[in-house]
């Protein structure tokens, strides 16, 4: 069996911390068994080792993510990088493509998918590997988790069986039909027909869905698809295949599991009452202060309130209504001002439009030792710059140059160069140009070792 794990999101739920880069999985705002701060993806990925499942496993991602999940989980994951946000289904779509005509994965074997950031115990990942089991035995065309709930929640879908005996060696149920978001009166109702809550796992033969494509006219060749992905409709997998379905089967879960989708729930699950920098008074009941930024921040004599704070903004709300935020957020648009790279990490720390069109942009940035950024030229800016700390070794146009704090770069406009940090390395980048964005970046190569082979080449 092969697990594929969905990394999306939008980045609204959980902002300020969360944008468009760094999505709510992402978050370090966990703790590690050996007392680590980690995110929801390493606790899963973690989870799935300890399962023995992480060797059979790829995440589906879209290209802004792609390099925080290296960052975070390592640079040898197997990753399939959607074009573009299309919605589930085209993401399962392409996904079943790339195992079928790159990965060489045969028709026959079962592929299950998951969520990126469930929040749960092992045990969940060993129902996990109950499916394909499942599924063979059931000889299903879909085989489903359905968490077994704790109370009557609005905030998940119900997958309701056809009865109450269990089937199988593994006990699972046949479903008779699902049921959206119901109100608190309906979902004791659902309960008592011992409906399961959905929680986004679910598994199929690579066949199966090879085969809707096919009566789709959809291509079933990755680099095909990934033409095409831009017209596939925006449409969840639910909507699209699994409610159309009238063969399915779901495999009860009964443990702990939870969607750390909101402030709320998410700061249940904190360690500590304070992550990073400021000052909780001991009068304030349940109350989270999450500070990313390097100045403090004092909450004092208030109960019931979320404080958090990064690059990106200042969040201060009620815990109940934390939820809101999406909502309130829906007309605000700005670029991240906090992204994790494959090399490290960077942070905005001021950006000026003038009146005349020009725009600067500076940046703190960090690069790990031994990490290096990617061979590369910009055509709309140039950049400065200024070693704070460490020693770096810099390819500009051919020539290698090594550089160590108090040093200056000036890298003008269409002059190629990448950095290698010997040691941790930090720097101040200060850009100024026409056009200040991500996407003009022009990649040569990425690989130092392939990069220094540029050396002294006209």
């Amino acid at each position: 069996m092969k697990l594929v794990l969905l990394s999306g999101g939008s980045g609204k739920r959980l902002w300020p911390l969360s944008n468009d880069s760094r999505s709510k999985q992402f978050l370090k705002v966990l703790e590690s068994p050996e007392g680590v701060s980690e995110s929801m993806v390493q606790r899963v990925w973690r989870q799935l080792g300890d399962n023995q499942l992480s060797h059979s496993s790829f995440i589906a991602t879209g290209r802004a993510q792609v390099e925080m999940i290296q960052s975070q989980v390592g640079q040898n994951t197997r990753i399939i990088v959607e074009p573009e946000r299309r919605d589930t289904f085209p993401a399962i779509a392409l996904t079943a493509t790339y195992l079928y005509s790159i990965a060489g994965v045969s028709p026959d074997e079962v592929i299950a998918i998951l969520p990126v950031d469930p929040y749960v115990e092992d045990a969940f990942f060993a129902t996990v590997a109950q499916l394909e089991h499942t599924l063979q035995e059931s000889e299903g065309k879909l085989a489903l988790i359905g968490v077994v709930p704790s109370y009557p929640s609005e905030k998940y879908g119900y997958i309701i069986p056809k009865n109450d005996a269990t089937q199988g060696s593994t006990g699972y149920r046949e479903v008779s039909h699902f049921q959206e978001k119901p109100d608190r009166e309906q979902a004791e109702r659902l309960i008592e027909r011992n409906a399961l809550w959905n929680c986004g796992v679910f598994a199929f033969k690579l066949s199966y869905l090879l085969d809707i494509l096919a009566a789709k006219g959809l291509p079933l060749n990755y680099e095909e698809m990934q033409k095409q992905y831009a017209s596939l409709e925006k449409i969840s997998f639910d909507y699209e295949v699994v409610e159309k379905e009238k063969d399915i089967v779901v495999l009860p879960y009964d443990g702990f599991w939870k969607d750390l989708g909101t402030w709320n729930t998410l700061t249940e699950e904190m360690s500590h009452q304070q992550v990073g920098r400021g000052v909780v008074t001991e009068d304030c009941v349940n109350t989270s202060l999450i500070n990313e930024l390097d100045i403090p921040v004092a909450i004092i004599g208030t109960n019931d309130l979320i404080v958090a704070a990064s690059p990106d903004g200042i969040l201060v709300t009620n815990k109940a209504e934390s939820p809101r935020i999406k909502e309130v957020l829906k007309a605000h648009d700005q670029r991240p001002m906090y992204e994790e790279r494959r090399w490290g990490q960077y942070r905005v720390v001021d950006y000026v439009k003038y009146d005349e069109g020009n725009e600067v942009l500076t940046k703190r940035i960090r690069v790990r030792k031994g990490k290096n950024i990617s061979y590369q030229l910009h055509f709309k800016r140039s950049e400065i710059w200024t070693i704070i700390s460490g020693e770096a070794e810099i390819i500009l146009n051919e020539k290698l140059h090594k550089v160590k704090a108090g040093d200056v770069v000036r890298i003008p406009e269409g002059t190629k160069h990448s950095i290698l940090a010997v040691t941790d390395v930090d720097l101040i980048e200060v850009q100024t140009g026409s056009e200040l964005v991500e996407e003009d970046i022009v990649r040569f190569c990425m690989d130092w070792n392939e990069i220094s082979r540029h050396q002294f080449i006209s």
